[in-house]
């Protein structure tokens, strides 16, 4: 479909302007569409390690929390735990990804995963507490990637909405248009040729 204007030079040079516009704008949006969708495999990839990862490790903490913790009496348990002088923070910042604000996680930790007293405990709660502060980075790790492909994936959806409407909606109707406006000048033209034409023979005539 056309856009509604009037066929004039003008109107012809303005639409030649706004296509030359669309197309460099359509090449540019493409480019940044397919280096989303380059990255947005990339992480992917980083989130099926990770998710493994922090899989391993909290199977292996929770089964050696329960050997360690068998062994121990209950309340001693839930108080040892409930005292504890750890502390962890995430300080939150954002970096720029093709144009997509990503949000960047900071682990900060302070005291030690247990500070209970070892003769009423075992090794294996230890060991436990210890592989659960271990897979605490990878879990802010695993948040970190997996929000930055929801971004990416909702920024991508946008580039190509918009790579189509220049594609099949913009772009077409501008063609459409220069189409039209030239094909309108040049009848008119011919029509003022023809006229021209008709008053040199009327002017020869009387002569």
């Amino acid at each position: 479909m056309r856009q509604n204007v009037k066929a004039t030079r003008m109107e012809l040079q303005k639409r030649k302007k706004n296509h030359r516009m669309a197309v460099r704008g359509h090449k540019l949006l493409k480019e940044k569409r397919d280096g989303l969708m380059q990255r947005f495999m990339q992480i992917i990839r980083t989130i099926r390690k990770l998710r493994n990862e922090t899989e391993d490790k909290l199977r292996t903490a929770i089964s050696v929390y329960l050997a360690g913790s068998a062994y121990i009496n209950p309340i001693f348990l839930k108080e040892s735990l409930a005292y504890s002088d750890y502390s962890v923070k995430v300080n939150v910042s954002k970096h720029n990804v093709m144009g997509v604000k990503i949000p960047r996680f900071e682990l900060i930790r302070e005291g030690k995963p247990y500070s209970y007293g070892m003769t009423e405990t075992t090794g294996d709660l230890d060991l436990s507490l210890k592989l659960l502060d271990e897979v605490l980075p990878v879990l802010v790790e695993l948040t970190h990637v997996e929000k930055s492909l929801q971004l990416l994936a909702e920024e991508i959806e946008s580039t190509r909405r918009r790579v189509n409407a220049l594609e099949y909606v913009l772009i077409p109707e501008l063609e459409e248009t220069i189409r039209y406006i030239t094909m309108r000048l040049s009848e008119l033209e011919r029509s003022n040729l023809s006229m021209l034409m008709k008053v040199k023979e009327i002017v020869a005539k009387e002569k």
